[in-house]
Parts: C-alpha cells; structure tokens; sequence
C-alpha cells in the first residue's frame, strides 16, 4: 500500500491502522508553519515532557553527516548556548549521545580517581543511584540521607566535611522521585567555607531551565542535565558543564580516566573543534537530535521569555499546582516549601485513594502522570510535571487543562468509593 500524505493528516486512528509493511511517503513540509504534531495525550511527567512543533520539526531534519560544513556550526550554537543556560562564562560543555546517567559516569570516571573519597547528599531515589555509579569507578563514598521530603541540612554537610576530606561531593538539585529542591547555592558556600578545595557536582537533570542557576555565581564545579526535561528536547542526549577547577583536576589527575566512552580525553578535544567550527571525530554524535536541540536552546536564550523570566513562569505555575491540590485535600511529599521543586510536585494519594483510582481515570482524560518512584513510598503518591513549554506557553493552558482534570478525577474517585 502507497500512501501520500501530509503530516498533519498522519493522526489519530488513520495513524494507528496503518501496518508497518506499509509504504508512507509524507510531503516535505516547506516550513514550520506548515507542521503541527499530531494530537496526543498531554504529557506531565516529570520527564520527558512536551516539545514544542519546532522542536520537533527540527529533529526531523534530513540526514547528514556529523562532519557536515552545515552541522559543525549547529553543534558549536549548542555548546555556546549551554553556557548561557547555566551562567556560566568559562564552563566547558560536554553533550554526548546518552541519557542524564551518563553524566554520572562522566563525572565518576574523570573526577575521582579509585580510593579516593566522595560524598553523595540523598534526597531520593537518585542519590543512591548516583552513590553506586561512584562506587562502581572505585571511589570510596559516604551517603548522608535526609528523611523523605526534606534536603540535607547545612550542619549536617558541615560536620561531615570536618570529619573527612573529600575530593568530590555531590547532589540532585531535584530529585525526579521526591520533587525535593535542595539549597544549591548554601551547599556550595558549606563546602567552599569547609573544605574548599572539594569539588562540587549538581545532579540538574531534572533542574536546568526550570530552576534557576548561576554556575559560575555559586561555584559548582559541574553541572549535568539531559535534554529530555527543562531543555525541552526528545531524549537521548547527555549534557555536563565543567568549571575551570575540575578542568584543571581532570588535567592532574594521576591515572587514565576508568571509562572509554565517556573520556574527557576523548570528548574535550571533539567539543573544543566544533566550537572553533572545525569536524572531529571520536563516536557519531546524534545529529538530527542536535538540530532539535539546537532549536529548543535557541528558544530559551535568544527569544522571550528571557531566562529569569522563564523561571518566574516555572514558580507561577508550580504555586498554581500545588495550591489547587492543597484545595482539592492533597498533601505535598516536600515537607516544607523551601524544599518543593518549581518544575514538578509529587502528591500522596488522599485517604482510601490509590493510584489505580487516579492515574488511570486521569489517563482516561488524555492526561499521563507518573506513579511514585522513592523505594519507601512509590505506591503512596504520584508525580506531576510542569517544565518547559508547559509552564512557559500560558496559551497552551496545559495547567488548567491538569487541575481541571484533577479536580474530576478525585471527584470521580470518591463518589465511587
């Protein structure tokens, strides 16, 4: 079967019925204003999120190759605007083909050389994970745990820091499983005013574009991320910003960094060509996912909303959120507001309420949340996501259309019980 159609008609059930043997061939959209995704269920995870139709028409660019005259300029755009994202001046990006994880192995396999020590903060589901990775590149790693929903405080990361010395300490800006925001800038004037010389990672994953940072303000030494959340970009791209301190400790360290794919060796001299506008190859960087990426950043730091406006629009909609689950009975997993994540809330069910009464109901009314994830809760509550477009495009009207269905769905669910 040969079929000619355009985008806009590949949708809904013709886009279903149609088998995979079948021929398609889809008219090339001459602009962007001709390309509209096709309509789906909304989105509201905490990530991946919703793209925007420029993005997406973006990824759809034609295959070229890596060392392209018209790519090498694309990527360079990318590695420039990445500084711009995180404020930094000086900050060397790295964006590599991989999830947010590999910012973990990055950071493990670059920074910390086997037997030295690391001390990871938890405030969820991810510290354990990025502990391990740590321990799994030989270093030898000390977890301080706060009690669910809250951060580690500043006296308990001051005591630690007195009792050892650490070459590496590391936090989730937002842990995805808890919505916990943590203090970055404070940790980082702990550790400067106590031990000075450690180096300071921010897990921003789930942070970069929806909560505000100032890389280079603050002192962090690196910062990772992915494109699939605040960057609003499909996933498969790894993103981490080095300062000149953990530049300079890469450059000193005494053994070969413990991982292949993921060598600064490797990737600072490829990062470093593309800048300067020159090809270099060391693995096939994902082209079409770049130019995507490349769109969504170009959005971010070169169009309004500016940055600091950008993040207002996070604040405004997180305090809309959260406040219409307050009314409807809901409770925050974050125990205080200091510690409640712009870009994302988690909620506990309501009492007599499980996730099979809400999240299938909210489904049913085109709206996908995701069910807990901290190992102590994750069948007590759910999370809800509002980063990126979804909190910056007010015509979308993506949070009246989540607290609109919220408010039916617990209606729904408890005239049912």
């Amino acid at each position: 079967m040969s079929l000619l159609l355009s985008v806009s008609q590949l949708r809904g059930p013709l886009l279903s019925q149609l088998r995979p043997s079948s021929s398609i061939i889809v008219r090339k959209m001459s602009s962007i204003e001709q390309f509209k995704q096709s309509p789906h269920k909304l989105l509201v995870i905490p990530g991946p999120i919703e793209v925007s139709d420029e993005v997406l028409f973006a990824n759809a660019h034609p295959s070229v190759s890596h060392v392209s005259p018209d790519f090498i300029p694309v990527l360079g755009d990318c590695i420039r605007m990445m500084r711009t994202v995180v404020d930094t001046a000086e900050g060397q990006p790295f964006l590599i083909a991989g999830s947010g994880t590999l910012g973990w192995d990055q950071i493990a396999a670059n920074l910390v050389e086997p037997g030295e020590n690391a001390l990871v903060l938890h405030s969820g589901y991810f510290g354990d994970s990025f502990a391990e990775c740590l321990e799994t590149y030989g270093a030898n790693v000390d977890q301080l745990k706060a009690e669910i929903g809250s951060a580690v405080s500043q006296e308990a990361i001051a005591e630690a820091l007195n009792k050892k010395k650490y070459k590496l300490l590391t936090f989730t800006h937002v842990d995805t499983s808890t919505a916990v925001l943590s203090d970055a800038k404070s940790i980082v004037e702990t550790v400067r005013r106590i031990s000075p010389d450690t180096l300071v990672a921010l897990d921003g994953v789930c942070s970069v574009a929806s909560e505000e940072i100032h890389m280079d303000q603050w002192d962090v030494d690196v910062i990772i991320s992915a494109s699939q959340k605040g960057l609003g970009t499909p996933p498969g791209l790894s993103i981490l910003v080095a300062s000149k301190r953990a530049m300079q400790a890469f450059s000193s360290r005494k053994s070969r960094p413990t991982s292949y794919y993921g060598s600064w060796k490797k990737w600072l001299p490829i990062m470093k060509a593309y800048e300067s506008g020159k090809p270099a190859y060391f693995a096939t960087p994902p082209v079409n996912l770049i130019y995507a990426f490349h769109a969504s950043l170009s959005k971010i730091t070169k169009s309004a909303p500016s940055l600091s406006n950008r993040y207002e629009l996070h604040r405004e909609a997180s305090r809309r959120i959260k406040t219409a689950a307050k009314e409807l009975g809901l409770n925050q997993l974050p125990l205080d507001s200091a510690f409640a994540a712009n870009g994302m809330t988690a909620l506990w069910y309501p009492d007599g309420l499980g996730a099979g009464d809400i999240i299938p109901r909210l489904l049913k009314k085109g709206i996908v949340v995701a069910g807990g994830l901290h190992v102590d809760a994750k069948d007590k509550y759910f999370r809800i996501g509002h980063m990126g477009i979804t909190a910056v495009e007010k015509s979308r009207d993506d949070v009246d259309t989540v607290i609109k269905a919220l408010e039916e769905t617990l209606a729904e669910a408890a005239a049912e019980k």
